[in-house]
């Protein structure tokens, strides 16, 4: 065989493999896929496996079969009272039509995401604007999205080809200008209390102090009571004992007593008394026998 003949057979061979492998394709069992022919759809739910189509005249788009997340930027609704909320959501979806998908958004997630998006912003803002702020926040919340997920999934089928499993809220906050007039009130509200509070503890405090002062006289009071009582009586006692001292020897004790007088009038160089030589002051001077 010439070498001639062996390059054709080894070109016809790759051309053979080329062809071959072009008209063949697989779907694995996380995709959805349509077959088109001339950019026209001939066959809208290819089913997992291996297939075959027609070089150059068909072609494949494939698409993700799982669950896919929408997460929405957080929007501003307008309540059936005319007040505004910021609501954070997502959506959980999934390709339920591929035909359909691929004829709505060109088999492009990202304009997949764009088209749901509008359309569940739609569907918040007017079930929003049907209740009430408490009816959003209170235990409604659950059949608000039972509803939205309801009616969402109707026209997402039908204009979009997505089956719409889950639309959850993940939050609803005040406007910030709403916050902050919130957060101000009770910032008051809370002041207005401490200060109470501070004024009832100084009325306690003063009532307490009040209530020792007093405590602390009558105790004073009661203290100097029973001291002048002990000492009247010490002072009795005293005066008993002196008076049966006195009794018992009276010269004696006038003796003692003028022995203390001199004592205390004497107790001072300086001291000078200017009396009568004969006064009974000196009479235990001029004669110190106690007889006498």
């Amino acid at each position: 065989m010439s070498a001639g003949r062996l390059n054709l057979l080894a070109i016809v061979a790759v051309i053979v493999v080329m062809v071959i492998s072009s008209s063949v394709y697989i779907v694995n069992e996380r995709e959805r896929a349509v077959l088109l022919k001339f950019g026209e759809v001939v066959d809208s739910d290819v089913e997992p496996g291996l297939h075959f189509k027609l070089p150059i005249v068909n072609d494949v788009k494939r698409f993700e079969a799982r669950l896919m997340t929408l997460d929405a930027r957080p929007q501003r609704y307008l309540t059936a009272e005319k007040k505004g909320l910021i609501v954070d959501s997502y959506v959980k979806w999934r390709v339920a039509d591929t035909g359909r998908y691929y004829t709505a958004t060109g088999g492009d997630e990202l304009e997949a995401n764009r088209l749901l998006s509008s359309r569940a912003d739609n569907g918040l803002r007017n079930k929003f604007g049907e209740r009430t702020v408490r009816e959003v926040v209170s235990g409604e919340r659950d059949e608000l999205m039972a509803e939205i997920t309801k009616e969402l999934n109707s026209i997402a089928r039908t204009e979009l080809g997505i089956e719409i499993l889950d639309v959850r809220v993940k939050a609803v906050d005040l406007p910030p200008e709403v916050s902050n007039a919130v957060y101000s009130r009770m910032a008051s509200e809370r002041e207005r209390e401490a200060r109470e509070l501070r004024s009832e503890g100084r009325e306690a405090a003063e009532g307490i102090e009040a209530d020792a002062d007093r405590q602390k006289t009558i105790i004073e009071a009661e203290a100097y009571r029973t001291a002048q009582a002990t000492r009247g009586e010490g002072d009795a006692s005293a005066a008993q004992i002196y008076a049966e001292a006195f009794n018992l020897d009276k010269e004696f004790y006038a003796f003692y007593r003028s022995m203390s007088a001199y004592r205390s009038s004497f107790a001072n160089k300086d001291d000078m008394l200017v009396l009568e030589p004969d006064s009974d002051f000196f009479r235990f001077l001029n004669n110190p026998s106690p007889d006498q």
